[in-house]
Formats: C-alpha cells, structure tokens, sequence
C-alpha cells in the first residue's frame, strides 16, 4: 500500500536534512586528528609528547558521546511528546553554535574551549534518533528497512563530499585564506540552512503523544532497560559490540593514515569520500533492493562478520593505495548492517514508543561511541595498530553473540 504524498513529502525533507546534517559531520573528519597529530600543528605546545596527545586526542573525541549519552534519549523522550520537529530543532541549533565555537578554539588555540565546543552539541545531538523515530512514524513493516537504508544512503552522500570537502577548505594551497577553522565555519552555515528546511519544510510525523517520563539519568536507566527486558538483551548487547569496535576504527583510522602514511587532510577527506561512495551505493541501492528479498535478522548473519574481517585489513597494507581497495569491504558490510539493526531494534516497540526504544539503542551507540577513544587514546601510545585489533576483535565478538542468539532463524523473506 503506498504512502500518502505528506509521508513521501516528509521522507524526503528528512533525507535532505539528513545529508545536510552528515555533510556537517564529514567535513570535520579529516581537521580533527590533524590538529593533535600533524607535523605543523600548532594547537598543541610542542613540549606534548606523542603520548599526550594521543591521549588528549582520545578524550576530546569521547566528550561528544559522553553528552550525547544524556542528551539524545532525553531528546528522544520528548520528541514523544511535543514532536519531531521542535526537538530536531533545537537539535541542530546546538550543532550550530558547537561548530562556531570549535572554529574559535582553533583560531585561539584554546584546549578548553574546544573540549566545551565538543560537549555541547554532543549534548544537543539527538537529532539522528528523532530522525529515525520520524521515518519509523510513517513506514510499516516491509518498507521500513527501506526508509531506514534511505538514512544511510543521505549518510553516505554526506560522506562523498564532506570530508573530501573538508580536506579541501582546510588546505591553503587551495586558497590562501583557507585555514582548520574554514571547515567549521561553513559547516555552521549549513546548519542554519539546515534548521531553516525543518522550520518550513519538515512535516510533523508524530500522530500519537506519549508521557513517557524523562529525565537526564533516562541514559542509564536506558543501558538497564536494555539488559533487564529480554526481548531488548540479546540484541542491544550486540549493538553495544557493534558501537565499540567501529568506534575504534573510526575515529583512530585516520591517526594510522597520519602517523605512518603521511596523510593530510586533503588525503584523509579523499579516502573517506570514496569509503562514501561504497556507502551511498549499498544503502541507496543494495539495501532498498535487499529489503524485499531477505530477512534483516538472516542477512546480519554474514555483514557483521564481513564488517570484522574487513577492519582487520587496514593493518596489512605498506602502500597508501590498499586503503582504496579495502574500504568498499568496511564500507559495504556497515552500510547493509546499520539500517537492518536498527529495523531489528525498532520492531521491538509499538507506534508510540519509537522515540524511546530509539532513544536507547542511541544510549547504547553513546555508551559504544564514549569509551573506545579514551581507551584507544592510551593504546595508540603504545602501537598505532592496536586500536584497529581493537575494532575487528570487538565487532566479530559481536558476530559470534549474534549467531548464538540469532543463527538459527534462517528466514529469508523480508
């Protein structure tokens, strides 16, 4: 049965903010590892040690999460209750300022300032869970992983130009008044285009209200949810799994490609825009056409494993070019994995609980994404390579509870 055209109208005004959004998010990739681990980086005195600044780099990277862990399943909780659209909002005006006041601590070169320029849109930023809790809105059952595969498609898109875009606005080859801080001014300029497409365009999806108690804490008594319901257990121990080992990956992938390939921003925006791509194209293509044909729960049986095998691979190359060849494993396996996990996780609640039990599998990601940098901080200061150990060991631990709990049910319509 088709969806009438206000429903296809607000899909398409949350992918378009979607993208806006993950474009904010990609550009920063390639400037952030390159103020603490370049050469010719003067935010940090160079009486730091390597040491120090892996370490500081792994905290500044976890204060995000960290926020995000007491901010998005707050905002979660009331987007059941007053709306989608005025928490999205508010979502993205915190992401704004975050960003201006991430450029000004990097003109100032002000360590503390950018560690509170971090805190707050982290602390702001649920918006991905509302996102999810507007498509879940207005899909059913068979299109759902579809609509979600569309989040992944506009986050894929995002990270074809942002971080190639990135590399770009911070190198002053390309223009001499180029700077770190460009990125994060522009980035700030398109969140306020953003916030202007929710105000006119974003159709309200929420039809039922819901008073669901809220509160700060909502992220711990969210992690004890998750493990106390036994619906909620098996799965959310696996999203935890999933969170931890990409979140390794992701954020000290790019300290590999610095440290022992010589990489600047521009090479680091290059090879994730091409690991976009891949993300583009499996969930804007291979996701809408698998969602038809196969189980969420059959198909994890093989991507989580695929996902593992592919992140160990980064640690074989001694050429830049491997990394090429290597990223549309990473990139294909993540890309039908995230939205058939969250489809999984969503048919867990009824109509008026998506915000929430979106909302938790966001505290699980937090927690997942607030604890691998400051460990990986400490790792990388003993091997660079050990954060990447890290990330295969963890997501094929993943797999292995998975196919435990799930490997059994081999049913391959979706």
């Amino acid at each position: 049965m088709s969806k009438p055209f206000p429903q296809k109208a607000s899909l398409l005004t949350i992918f378009i903010t979607v993208f806006i959004d993950m474009l904010g998010v990609g550009i920063i990739i390639p400037v952030i590892p390159a103020l603490f681990f370049e050469e010719s980086t003067t935010m940090l005195d160079a009486s730091f040690t390597e040491a120090q600044r892996s370490i500081l780099y792994g905290f500044l990277i976890a204060s995000y999460p960290i926020l995000q862990f007491f901010g998005a399943p707050l905002l979660g909780a009331l987007s059941d209750r007053y709306g989608r659209k005025p928490m999205l909002t508010m979502s993205l005006f915190g992401t704004m300022i975050g960003y201006l006041l991430f450029a000004w601590a990097i003109k100032e070169e002000w360590l503390v300032l950018l560690f509170l320029s971090r805190m707050l849109p982290g602390f702001t930023g649920g918006n991905i869970s509302i996102i999810l809790s507007s498509i879940a809105d207005v899909s059913d059952a068979q299109s759902k992983t579809k609509n979600f595969g569309l989040v992944g498609t506009a986050f894929g898109l995002g990270f074809i130009l942002g971080p190639t875009l990135g590399g770009i606005l911070a190198d002053n080859t390309v223009v001499s008044w180029f700077s770190s801080e460009t990125p994060f001014y522009f980035t700030a300029a398109i969140t306020l285009l953003n916030i202007i497409l929710v105000r006119y365009r974003f159709r309200e999806t929420l039809q039922q209200a819901s008073r669901v108690p809220f509160s700060l804490l909502r992220g711990f008594s969210n992690i004890a949810k998750s493990f106390a319901a036994p619906n909620l257990r098996g799965i959310f121990t696996i999203v935890l799994g999933l969170s931890l080992g990409f979140t390794f990956f992701t954020q000290f992938y790019a300290v590999i490609l610095i440290q022992d390939f010589d990489f600047t921003e521009k090479n680091i925006g290059l090879l994730f825009g091409w690991i976009g791509i891949w993300l583009a194209i499996t969930q804007g293509l291979i996701v809408r056409k698998m969602s038809n044909i196969v189980a969420p729960k059959f198909i994890l049986q093989f991507t989580i494993l695929t996902l593992s095998i592919g992140i160990a691979l980064v640690l074989l190359p001694d050429q830049a070019w491997w990394f090429y060849v290597i990223a549309p494993v990473i990139a294909i396996s993540q890309g039908i994995t995230s939205p058939n996990m969250t489809s999984v996780i969503s048919e867990q609640a009824n109509a008026d609980q998506q915000g929430e039990i979106l909302g938790i599998n966001q505290s699980m990601q937090s927690l997942g994404q607030a604890i691998p940098p400051i460990i990986a901080g400490y790792l990388n200061a003993i091997d660079n390579r050990l954060p990447m150990v890290a990330a295969a060991g963890l997501i094929f631990l993943s797999w292995l509870i998975y196919m435990f709990l799930f490997g059994g049910r081999k049913n391959r319509i979706g």
